[in-house]
């Protein structure tokens, strides 16, 4: 699992993961070994094989999503993913695996306390509030920037080298079972921040809401890397919590906190993302965002033509706001919808 968009003030923030089924003990799984022929994390000026790794390394706004959209979408294809829309992308890559927790859409008096996750009702149907009431009205309208149909991907793929890739798979006895994702929109992560009172913590619900959504901790053996949460160290109370089982701890400090948890063992370090899986999480939240932004600027640019686009990031995040400000007025766009409150 891993994260992308949690600074910025405008835009989601999202979380996701890759599920993968390996032969033997998952900890010994060299996937970098594995997957060399097709796939690199250090990449030459010639190189042609697809580029995984961190999305900070991967993706560079001046140089388009280009490279990102390669490998996300070629490991997409790779797990059976395979929309020609953004909102068929979003539902796709929503679904739990599993229905041991069951995921209801909730009303707004219980969504901090019940996390949302995985695009419900509720959560994902943003708000048109009136403008600076502070609230949302439990009957909303979608975004309008998510309305209409957006192509994907935005430039043509050549997926030889997921062929490639399948094919190697398959000779050894490798599955990516599923990428998922949670996209949290600002009206859910202010509710979250109001609730909680800290970023760490609001990534740690969200994160742990995912995984009760493609883990059953009594079923198979499995090993789960993550990148830290923030500064946090200790992660057993949040585990408990979320899995109503015993929590072992077998090792908590800087470089690593490392827990057991019914069949599976849980591992929480910075630099995650050197785990091919844990890269590929990576990149599909960052492309997941930047897609969420092109439709978001576009949304803007049709309403002010001459409008300079946005990441979200604070210092131009207010430029943008400020520039739509009376637009905003106009179209009764709610402050707690569009603007994270940290």
């Amino acid at each position: 699992m891993d994260e992308a968009g949690l600074g910025p003030n405008l835009g989601p923030f999202v979380v996701a993961a890759t599920v993968w089924r390996v032969p033997g003990d998952p900890a010994s799984f060299d996937f970098w070994s594995e997957f060399k022929s097709v796939l690199t994390n250090t990449p030459t000026k010639q190189d042609q094989r697809l580029f995984v790794a961190d999305s900070k390394q991967v993706f560079k706004p001046h140089q388009g999503l280009g490279p990102l959209e390669r490998g996300t979408w070629s490991a997409l294809k790779l797990s059976g993913i395979i929309p020609q829309t953004f909102p068929a992308l979003r539902r796709k890559i929503s679904l739990p695996l599993i229905q041991k927790f069951p995921l209801h859409a909730r009303s707004p008096e219980t969504a901090t306390k019940q996390q949302g996750s995985l695009f419900d009702t509720y959560e994902l149907s943003v708000a048109k509030s009136p403008i600076n009431t502070g609230t949302i009205p439990y009957d909303v309208h979608p975004l309008p920037w998510y309305e209409d149909d957006f192509q994907l991907p935005i430039e043509p793929i050549d997926f030889s080298l997921c062929d490639r890739w399948r094919a190697l798979c398959e000779q050894r006895g490798i599955e990516l079972v599923a990428i998922r994702a949670d996209v949290v929109e600002p009206a859910r992560f202010n509710r979250l921040i109001r609730s909680f009172d800290n970023k760490s913590l609001v990534t740690s619900r969200v994160a742990m809401t995912l995984l009760r959504g493609i883990w059953d901790p009594t079923g198979e053996e499995t090993l789960i890397v993550a990148d830290k949460h923030g500064g946090r160290n200790r992660y057993d109370s949040l585990l408990a919590e979320s899995f109503n089982l015993p929590v072992e701890c077998l090792k908590e400090g800087a470089d690593l906190s490392a827990y057991r948890v019914g069949n599976g063992e849980l591992r929480f370090q910075p630099r995650a993302e050197t785990h091919g899986p844990v890269a590929l999480a990576s990149m599909t939240a960052k492309y997941l965002r930047e897609v969420a932004m092109d439709q978001f600027n576009q949304f803007w640019q049709r309403q002010i033509p001459c409008l300079k686009p946005t990441q979200g990031y604070p210092v131009d995040a207010k430029r943008f706001r400020d520039e739509i400000a009376d637009e905003q007025v106009r179209l009764q766009i709610s402050d707690f919808t569009l603007w994270r409150e940290r």
